[in-house]
């Protein structure tokens, strides 16, 4: 039982591919061991050549840690010999939100973010497959935060060190503050449900630091631009201001250092949700686009919920 181990691209410091993966494999120690060590280390693995299926997922799931029901109520389950933490993001044909981007019209358009920084606990990670494929697009890109820290202007770090970023649970292409691209036209909203809106309502702004530091000493620069509120304590044309600079930086750098997975239905993919931020680059609205998701429960103990609001963890112990 032998896994092939390589770098996601030559160009890029993070990321591996693993191939030679089996549903057996999984339960075996030293394989399980050799795989967190390469997540822990590379921030994002791409597994390929894996059976594609319900089964797998959640047996590779399993390697990095138990599952956690994704904290939006609103989204759909899958029935996955019930284990929790198993969603479906799906992109019916001409439904949901549509933008114009980059001169095209795209379905299922996301910024840069991280996952669940509207709560105040973030999951450890998010094991992703694809179930349904589009002809073109569809592409989920890759931000390693710690390549970021590296890479960003000097001066800029040097006004950010120490900031909290506050968040909400926000969708709303129209409503976004700083994650929209100057030329983004919104041609049609996205279609928000009852719970939904009723969950985003109650929930309280959460906070989390724009730059931490891993055990192993690495910085990471972890700011979402999507859902953001803006810099805690500077809520004000100062701190709106600094905050589209961090913004530009961002996407700046992201031209330089991302990486753009092209799906295979035989691959799924891990992200280390501390440390990476992903996007999606949207679809031609004609076409379907099924993705499955889980959730790998855990938390790095650094955000909390404004004025100690009521829910979840408060900055507790971390695990990393």
């Amino acid at each position: 039982m032998t896994l092939h181990i390589r770098p996601l691209d030559d160009k890029l410091d993070f990321g591996v591919r693993i191939s030679g993966l089996t549903r057996e494999m999984t339960g075996d120690e030293a394989i399980r061991t050799q795989i967190n060590a390469a997540f822990e280390q590379a921030g994002m693995i791409v597994f390929e050549n894996v059976e594609p299926s319900n089964a797998m997922q959640l047996a590779l799931s399993n390697v990095f840690g138990p599952l956690k029901e994704h904290p939006v109520k609103s989204i759909a389950r899958v029935d996955a010999e019930g284990m929790p933490g198993v969603i479906e993001l799906r992109s019916s044909p001409d439904s949901g939100g549509i933008v114009e981007v980059n001169g095209k019209q795209v379905s299922h358009w996301l910024p840069w973010h991280f996952d669940h920084c509207y709560n105040d606990e973030l999951n450890r990670a998010g094991i992703l497959r694809a179930a349904k494929i589009t002809p073109a697009g569809g592409l989920t890109g890759f931000l390693d935060g710690i390549s970021l820290y590296k890479l960003f202007p000097a001066d800029l770090l040097a006004r950010i060190e120490g900031a909290e970023i506050l968040y909400t649970l926000n969708s709303h292409y129209e409503t976004q503050r700083f994650s929209n691209p100057p030329d983004l036209k919104v041609l049609r909203s996205k279609p928000m449900g009852k719970d939904f809106e009723a969950q985003a309502r109650a929930m309280p702004r959460a906070i989390h630091p724009a730059i931490w530091t891993r055990v192993s000493g690495e910085k990471v620069l972890h700011v979402s631009p999507y859902m953001a509120e803006g810099i805690v304590g500077h809520e004000d044309s100062a701190g709106d201001a600094l905050f589209a600079e961090i913004t530009r930086a961002i996407n700046e750098l992201a031209a330089q250092c991302s990486y753009h997975h092209a799906w295979k239905p035989t691959e799924m993919l891990i992200w280390d949700n501390w440390r990476m931020l992903h996007a999606v680059s949207g679809h031609d609205p004609a076409h379907e686009r099924i993705m499955y998701r889980t959730t790998i429960k855990g938390d790095y103990g650094l955000g909390r919920f404004e004025n100690r609001g009521v829910g979840g963890r408060i900055l507790q112990d971390t695990i990393i």
